[in-house]
């Protein structure tokens, strides 16, 4: 969406704090011989407090109030008792979601306990990359541009970024364009970014695979040559200079 009004931002404000609340809160409170569904829950009973509806559920009928992704799972993972966090496991928790008619996203990969199996190299590149992303988004700049230097960065840590997936508009549904805001330089795409639009960045950063592929579940999606993905995500507003980070509370790049 596109912000023109203060009762706009005020909107997105609200429901940009909602989601990344919740996703601190789920971050610390994370422990191995926890279910994904024990985690998923506490964060459902956070969104329900601010008023806020899961937005995955409401738009696609997802099984979970969020998303969550652990180890060779790279994203839309089905929080279920059957998964329990183990020490080192690396875990991602995706959370969006609708208030008052304003839809906000934002997504976080960690560590559970001790890096016992080196995935933290992983995660701070992830995290770098968006923060890097982010510092150089405008209005007017191309979107294909924040695409190669997101892939450069990758590429200069040894890593690999998923093709398929990628950011995109948000504000008043999940998804709104520009869709396809992309980790690698879409020589075809001559789109810029817009002031005052709202968009969620974010990382797709693995250490294998190029692709995602969809497991049978219909939901949860692997690489398709293996290893492991970290993904780090913001709402933001763009400006003339460094965009709002509507969901700075979540923490994510501290």
């Amino acid at each position: 969406m596109s912000i023109t009004n203060d009762e706009q931002l005020i909107g997105m404000q609200k429901v940009s704090e909602a989601v990344a609340y919740t996703l601190k809160a789920m971050t610390d409170y994370a422990k191995p011989g926890m279910t994904t569904k024990d985690l998923d829950e506490y964060g459902a009973k956070i969104l329900e407090d601010f008023g806020a509806k899961s937005a995955p559920y409401l738009t696609y009928g997802f099984p979970g109030w969020t998303c969550i992704s652990v180890d060779n799972e790279f994203c839309h993972g089905i929080p279920t008792d059957q998964r329990i966090l183990k020490e080192g496991d690396l875990i991602n928790i995706d959370v969006s979601a609708e208030l008052d008619g304003y839809w906000a996203d934002n997504g976080n990969s960690f560590i559970i306990g001790e890096d016992i199996h080196g995935h933290q190299k992983l995660v701070d590149a992830s995290k770098d990359i968006l923060l890097k992303a982010i510092d150089n988004i405008k209005g007017g700049v191309k979107i294909a541009d924040i695409g190669f230097l997101m892939e450069t960065e990758a590429r200069k840590r040894g890593l690999k970024v998923i093709k398929n997936l990628g950011g995109h508009g948000v504000g008043r549904s999940l998804h709104e364009e520009p869709n396809e805001l992309l980790n690698y330089k879409n020589r075809f795409d001559t789109r810029r970014f817009k002031k005052n639009s709202v968009v969620a960045m974010e990382t797709f950063i693995s250490t294998s695979s190029n692709l995602a592929v969809e497991l049978n579940d219909g939901w949860t999606m692997v690489g398709n040559k293996g290893g492991y993905m970290a993904q780090h995500e913001h709402t933001i507003m763009i400006t003339d200079g460094k965009p709002i980070i509507l969901t700075q509370m979540n923490g994510i790049l501290n």
